[in-house]
C-alpha cells in the first residue's frame, strides 16, 4: 500500500532495482519508512524532488506529511518550489556558493521567505511566463514506436528549436527519445546524457577540460625550465604513497572499499619536491584547489586557460574545484561537464537528460538562457524535464502519460507549452 500510496502501483514486487528510474529508486526508499511503527525519529532527506514530474512530488510531498504526522521530524535539502511550499520551516544558505556562500541568509516559514528579499525569496515571487516560440526549420518523425511501454506511439519533434519531453517518471520519455536517437543515427549528434562513464577517481574537471598540461607548462617557466612532468600526479610528481589519487582506497572484499584521505600529501596528490615550486606565489596542488570562478580571476591573462574555465562557469558550475574527482559529481553536474565541451556548435542536435537535477531556481535561470542561446545558433535541443519553468520556455512539448508503467506510454500532448494550460 506504501508503494501505491506513493504512486509506484504499476510496479511489479519482482522487478529488478537496476532498471528502475532514478525517481523510482528514490520513492522505493521513501516508502520503506512509511510503514514503520517507529515514531519520534529523524529523516533525512537529501532532494527527494529530483528527476521527478510535478505530479510525483505531490505524491512525495503526501507521504512525507503521513510521516511526519506519526510523530517524525523530516529535515529536507531540496530547491523544488512545491516541495518548499510544504515546509513548515525553512532554512536559506548563501548568498552565493562556494567560498561566497555558507551563510544562512533566511529562517522562517514559507510565506515569510515569499516576502523576503532572500535570492530564493525573490526567484518564488517570479511568475511562469510563456515568450513567442520560434518558428521550426524542419521536422523529425518517429512512427508506431512500440519499445518497452510505448502503445504504438507516432510523434514528431521541431528541428532548430528546444523542445522539451515531459511526463511522470517511468511513463516513457526515455524511451521515446532513444526512438528519435535512432531517427538521426547518422547525424553526428551530441547525447549528453547523466552517466559517468569512462571518469574514474584520478578524473577532474581539469584533466576533463584539457588544461592540464598549459598549466604544467606555466610552472616549468616559471621555475628556470624544471621539467614538465614533475607537476603531473600521474607521473613523475605523483604523491610516493597514494600514487597520484589523493587518497588510499582499502579493498573490503564483499563491502564497499574504505576510502581514506592519504596521510602524507593530505589529499593533494603531489610529492613534495611538486609542491616546493610555486606560480603566483601558488603552488600546483593550491591552483587546482581553486574554484572555478576563482580561476577566472588567477588566470584573467592566461586565454588558453581561462577560455576553458569559462566554459564550466557558463553551465553554472563556478562553485565547483578544479582538482576534485569527476566520480564524486552528482549525475546533473557530470552532465553540465560534457555541455561545457560541446557549447561551441552550430547545427547540431542535442539531447539532454534532466539537465536542471539538483539546481537551485537561479542557476536553473542561468542555464535556461543558455539553452535559449545554443538555439539562437541554430541548434535543436531535446530535452527530457519536469522543470516548470524550463517547460514555460521551450518552443515545443510532448507530454507522455497519463501515468507510469504499463498506465503510460502514450502521448497526452503535443504542441507549444502554453496550450497545454487549456488541455485536460
Amino acid at each position: 500500500q506504501a508503494l501505491v500510496d506513493i504512486g509506484l502501483g504499476y510496479l511489479s514486487l519482482g522487478r529488478g532495482t537496476d532498471t528502475l528510474s532514478g525517481g523510482e529508486a528514490q520513492r522505493i526508499k521513501i516508502a520503506k519508512y512509511l510503514t514503520s511503527s517507529l515514531s519520534d525519529l529523524v529523516y533525512v532527506l537529501d532532494e527527494p524532488s529530483v528527476g521527478l514530474h510535478p505530479h510525483d512530488i505531490k505524491l512525495i510531498a503526501q507521504s512525507l506529511k503521513k510521516l511526519k504526522e506519526h510523530g517524525n521530524t523530516i529535515i529536507l535539502v531540496d530547491h523544488n518550489p512545491a516541495i518548499i511550499s510544504t515546509a513548515d520551516y525553512v532554512v536559506e544558505m548563501g548568498p552565493q556558493a562556494g567560498k561566497n556562500g555558507g551563510q544562512v541568509t533566511f529562517t522562517g516559514t514559507y510565506d515569510e521567505l515569499l516576502r523576503s528579499d532572500t535570492i530564493t525569496g525573490k526567484m518564488l515571487r517570479e511568475k511562469i511566463t510563456f515568450p513567442k516560440p520560434r518558428e521550426p526549420q524542419s521536422w523529425l518523425n518517429v512512427n508506431h514506436v512500440t519499445s518497452h511501454n510505448l502503445k504504438d506511439v507516432s510523434t514528431r519533434i521541431p528541428q532548430g528549436v528546444m523542445t522539451v519531453i515531459s511526463g511522470p517518471a517511468g511513463s516513457g520519455k526515455s524511451t521515446l527519445v532513444q526512438a528519435f536517437k535512432q531517427q538521426v543515427s547518422d547525424q553526428d549528434y551530441i547525447d549528453l546524457s547523466q552517466d559517468s562513464v569512462g571518469l574514474n577517481i584520478r578524473s577532474t574537471p581539469a584533466t576533463y577540460l584539457n588544461i592540464l598540461n598549459p598549466l604544467r607548462k606555466l610552472f616549468s617557466k616559471a621555475n628556470n625550465g624544471v621539467s614538465t612532468q614533475l607537476f603531473s600526479y600521474n607521473g613523475k610528481g605523483a604523491c610516493p604513497r597514494c600514487k597520484g589519487k589523493g587518497v588510499m582506497i582499502t579493498e573490503m572484499a564483499f563491502m564497499d572499499p574504505i576510502v581514506q584521505e592519504c596521510e602524507l600529501c593530505h589529499g593533494k596528490r603531489y610529492s613534495q619536491e611538486a609542491l616546493q615550486y610555486t606560480y603566483h606565489g601558488k603552488d600546483i596542488s593550491e591552483v587546482l584547489n581553486l574554484s572555478i570562478n576563482d580561476t577566472l580571476e588567477f588566470f584573467k591573462d592566461v586565454p588558453d586557460i581561462y577560455k576553458k574555465v569559462s566554459l564550466l562557469h557558463q553551465v553554472g558550475l563556478g562553485y565547483l574545484n578544479l582538482s576534485q574527482s569527476m566520480t564524486t559529481l552528482s549525475g546533473g553536474e557530470v552532465q553540465r561537464v560534457k555541455l561545457a565541451m560541446e557549447l561551441n556548435h552550430t547545427g547540431r542536435i542535442y539531447f539532454l537528460d534532466e539537465p536542471t537535477t539538483g539546481l537551485h531556481l537561479q542557476d536553473t535561470q542561468q542555464l535556461i538562457d543558455l539553452f535559449e542561446g545554443l538555439v539562437d545558433k541554430g541548434n535543436t535541443l531535446i530535452l527530457i524535464e519536469h522543470n516548470l519553468k524550463l517547460i514555460s520556455r521551450a518552443d515545443w512539448l510532448v507530454d507522455m502519460g497519463p501515468d507510469a508503467g504499463k498506465f503510460g506510454g502514450q502521448v497526452c500532448f503535443e504542441g507549444h507549452p502554453k496550450d497545454s494550460l487549456n488541455d485536460k
